[in-house]
């Protein structure tokens, strides 16, 4: 092995690298996909910029996963009772460039902190749905 060979066995190793990360991430989305109680949402907290993902809907959390990620585990996670449904609206002509199309802006209150996520309106009523028969917390106390 000569000198003049090193630069592409490094390209080689960098690009096997490179097709081995997208096979992993798109192994993770099929299997976020797959499991029931998941959706396309984008989130945007506390006036940062728009970030694409997919939430998933535990017994008693809602699970935010980037959507061009390695990761397992997720980037936010939001318990059921801390979350506060304020409505739903169009997004904006600024929003409408940076979400997908066809979406309804959720805005949600997690403890004290506002949110939005951008989500298909058949997401929306899930997720609407999902916080409305949320557990008794208490007796006579619904959520």
């Amino acid at each position: 092995m000569d000198a003049s060979s090193l630069p592409f066995i490094a390209m080689a190793i960098a690009f096997g690298l490179l097709i081995f990360a997208l096979c992993l991430s798109g192994v993770r989305r099929f299997n976020l996909r797959r499991a029931l109680g998941t959706v396309d949402a984008s989130i945007c907290m506390a006036g940062n910029s728009w970030q694409m993902g997919v939430c998933r809907y535990q017994d008693n959390d809602l699970e935010w996963f980037r959507l061009l990620s390695l990761s397992v585990r997720p980037k936010h996670k939001f318990k059921r009772h801390s979350l506060e449904l304020l409505g739903r609206r169009k997004p904006t002509e600024a929003e409408a460039v940076k979400v997908q199309p066809d979406v309804v802006i959720v805005e949600l209150r997690y403890e004290g902190k506002d949110l939005r996520l951008a989500m298909k309106f058949d997401a929306y009523t899930g997720l609407s749905s999902w916080l409305e028969a949320g557990p008794v917390i208490g007796v006579g106390t619904w959520r």
